[in-house]
Order: C-alpha cells, then sequence, then structure tokens
C-alpha cells in the first residue's frame, strides 16, 4: 500500500512514477474523494465523542436524583445523526480502501519505464558453452538418463506436473540441501511455512486484492481466496511478523524457507516451457528479510549477491537483468533477475527475482519497528529466490552435458548425489 501522505503532499511524484508502469489513475478524484472521507471521519468521531458525553452526563444525574428527559431526546438526536454519517463513512472508507488497494508499489527512481523490452543486462558470469558434438536439450537428456518422468506426471496431475526419479529426485533434493546448507551457514534462520494460507497472507503481499484470480484457491469467500495454496514461500514469511512491532535492536530479520510453490498458469507449449521450464507445482527456497529503511538498499545488493553465488558454484554461465519498471512485480519497487543460459532455446531463464518491496508490503500488513526514542515505523521487506529449481535443473543438464548424453554433477552437489557423472544405462562413465 502507498503512503496517503505521499499521495498528498506530492500527488505529481506519484503520478509519474505509476506511469512508469503503465498504470495511469484518477489523482484529483482521488483526493476529492479523501478530502470526503477524512471530513466523514472527523464528523463521525465527534459524534461519537458526543454521544459518549450524553451517556456520561445521563448516568451522573441519575445517580443525583435529577431529571434526564431531554439528555434522553438529545441522545436520540445524536444516534439518528451518528447513524446516517457512519452509514456514508463507511462507504467513503470502503472506495478510499479500494483505490489505495489496487495501486501498485512506485517503482525506484533508477527503474525504468516500459515493458521487458526495456529490461537492462547488468552483468554477466563466464560464457556461453561451446559444445564440440551436437547438443542435447533437457527433456531428452533427463528422459535418456531416467531423471524426470513426464508422462506418469502427466496421468498422476495433470498437464504441467511431472515426477523426479532416481538421480533425478537425488540431484532434485541435493540443490535444496545445497540451498540451506548455505544460507544456515551464513546466519539466516531456516522456516518450514504452511502451504495453505489465509486472505489476509495473500493480502499483505500484495496478491489480493488484484491478483486473486492467479492463485489455486481452496475456499472462496465474499472478498475472495479465504484459503489458497501458497504460489511461493515469500507470501507466508512476509505475514510472520504482521500487526507486530519489532524491537530495533532485532532488525535485520533474516529468514529463509523451503516450499513447493503452486502456480495455477502455466503458458503454452513453446519450446521455452517444455519439460520443468514451467509448471503448476515446483520447489524453491526462498530468502527474505526485514530492514529498517536505511539498510533495506545494502540487503537488496546482499541478497542479489547470495544468490548469484548459488548459482556461479554450480558453474553455470547466467547474466544479472535490472527489470523494467512494468516487468516488475506489482508490489516490489525494484527487481533484480538471475538468469542462467539455456543452450537449447538459446535464450535466458531467470532462476531467481531479488527484489525490494520498500514499506509497500509493510503498510498492507501493519509490519512496523520501534527506533529508540522515536515513534514507531514501517519496516523495509525483501526477498530473494535462494533458488528455484525447476529452471536450474534444466541448466544444469544443458551446460554440463558431455558426449554420449552423459552430465557431469556441479561440485558442490556431489556429496547427496551417488554418481559424479550421471550416464546412459550401458555408456562408459
Amino acid at each position: 500500500m502507498l503512503d496517503i501522505t505521499l499521495i498528498r503532499e506530492d500527488p505529481e511524484r506519484v503520478r509519474q512514477a505509476l506511469a512508469k508502469r503503465g498504470t495511469h489513475v484518477d489523482l484529483p478524484v482521488f483526493l476529492a474523494l479523501d478530502g470526503e472521507y477524512r471530513q466523514a471521519r472527523a464528523e463521525t468521531e465527534q459524534l461519537r465523542a458526543e454521544r459518549k458525553r450524553i451517556s456520561g452526563e445521563i448516568a451522573r444525574l441519575q445517580r443525583e436524583g435529577q431529571d434526564v428527559h431531554i439528555l434522553h431526546a438529545e441522545a436520540r438526536g445524536v444516534n439518528e445523526r451518528l447513524a446516517g454519517v457512519e452509514a456514508r463513512f463507511a462507504e467513503l472508507e470502503k472506495a478510499h480502501r479500494d483505490f489505495l488497494d489496487a495501486l501498485p508499489n512506485l517503482p525506484d527512481d533508477d527503474v525504468v519505464a516500459g515493458g521487458k523490452e526495456y529490461n537492462e543486462v547488468v552483468r554477466t558470469f563466464g560464457s556461453p558453452p561451446a559444445f564440440a558434438f551436437p547438443a542435447i536439450d533437457h527433456v531428452e537428456l533427463a528422459q535418456a538418463l531416467k531423471l524426470i518422468d513426464y508422462e506418469r506426471g502427466t496421468k498422476l496431475g495433470g498437464s504441467g506436473f511431472w515426477i523426479y526419479r532416481g538421480n533425478g529426485a537425488l540431484l532434485e533434493w541435493a540443490l535444496l540441501n545445497y540451498f540451506i546448507e548455505v544460507h544456515l551457514r551464513d546466519g539466516y534462520e531456516f522456516l518450514l511455512p504452511p502451504h495453505v494460507l489465509t486472505y489476509e497472507a495473500g493480502y499483505t503481499a500484495g496478491q489480493f486484492p488484484k491478483f486473486a484470480d492467479e492463485v489455486l484457491v481452496l475456499e472462496q469467500g465474499e472478498r475472495g481466496p479465504e484459503r489458497f495454496l501458497l504460489p511461493t514461500s515469500e507470501t507466508a514469511v512476509v505475514n510472520l511478523h504482521r500487526d507486530e512491532t519489532l524491537p530495533e535492536a532485532e532488525l535485520p530479520k533474516k529468514y529463509f524457507a523451503y516450499s513447493p510453490c503452486y502456480r495455477k498458469e502455466i503458458g503454452g507449449y513453446r519450446a521455452a516451457e517444455r519439460g520443468t521450464l514451467r509448471g503448476h507445482q515446483f520447489n524453491k527456497v526462498e530468502m527474505f528479510q526485514f530492514t529498517r529503511p536505511e539498510d533495506s538498499d545494502a540487503a537488496h545488493e546482499e541478497l542479489l549477491g547470495r544468490a548469484e553465488r548459488l548459482v556461479a558454484d554450480l558453474g553455470l554461465h547466467y547474466r544479472i537483468t535490472r527489470l523494467a519498471a512494468e516487468d516488475t512485480s506489482a508490489a516490489m519497487a525494484k527487481t533484480f533477475d538471475v538468469e542462467v543460459w539455456l543452450p537449447s532455446i538459446d535464450a535466458y531463464v531467470e532462476v531467481s527475482s531479488v527484489s525490494n518491496a520498500r514499506d509497500y508490503q509493510a503498510r498492507r500488513g501493519n509490519i512496523r519497528y520501534r527506533p529508540r526514542q522515536e515513534k514507531s515505523a514501517f519496516v523495509h521487506t525483501l526477498n530473494a529466490s535462494g533458488l528455484a529449481t525447476s529452471r536450474l535443473l534444466p541448466a544444469i543438464l544443458e551446460q554440463h552435458q558431455q558426449p554420449g548424453g552423459a552430465v557431469v554433477v556441479p561440485d558442490v552437489l556431489r556429496k547427496w548425489v551417488t554418481d559424479e557423472v550421471l550416464a546412459p544405462r550401458g555408456a562408459a562413465r
């Protein structure tokens, strides 16, 4: 949620920032509504105070045995006026909240306007692998090595599901173990959140109400999904301190969480979406920080460096891209994507989004901290995939493939996998 004070004091800045996202709103109309809303709120509070005063006076006079007939009539008049004002205030309050709830976050000043065609490559690591033999795509490699069973996955769950088998399951779990080991070593607290979340969780994360149709709903209510499957553990972790005020000394709070991620839409059947590249369920480890506002830029750089190091230690060629405003998630002010190279589609695919929401999610979830000798303020929230596996495994298969369809297991994963080189049955290792 945006700071209403900023909208009131500098609407032109807000208008220009939202325009970078392609979001155009009539702020003068909203500010007129805001004026009516504030007036109705003041009238409501004034009449409630008057009612309380009269009630106290009636009680005092009754104790003294005096006539309160006139005061009762006065109280009825106040109650009648209050009922009308409260009804008007409720209407204005809903319209006011609905407008603010629909606004995305303001992109940072250095985030360029426009869609993904304006994304900027910040840096690259290594070079695309050059093969002296006909390269094989990840789907064929996974099938030949009996790592992933696409056909039976579809049989069990329908389109967009698969089954990791044998060394494929070990390799998938090795990636998760590797991420967990690194994050624990670096002082992050490990969380295993529930996979079923409530409407309030989706609202705080910025998923609801605007993007409620993108989640897998378990229980629908009047306002939207009352219970849904988490699309990412970020949606759970951001709610960990909802409606709490944290001592400044406890910040930053650094967490990481593992969960499957459940997605409703997965796209079509293009080459860029084959195999495990897009699906309804995939595994991910998510890093998360709650920080003071003045520390959030440094925290963003830290999270990006951590995600980048994980990919580099897997021996993969990748790049870092700063997303343009329209390609940045609605709740985020700035996002960097870590993208690995996939030779079979001649393109980079995202394996980590590293984002700073500033105070947008904290305002929605009322997550504050208390600086020393000052009023409480909203924290900043940041998240980063650390990492998602469903695109990482294809990149490992393709970038580390050898002649004859074998694949070299990255060094950091070998203690969890039975073979250092995965080879088709009967092939020389």
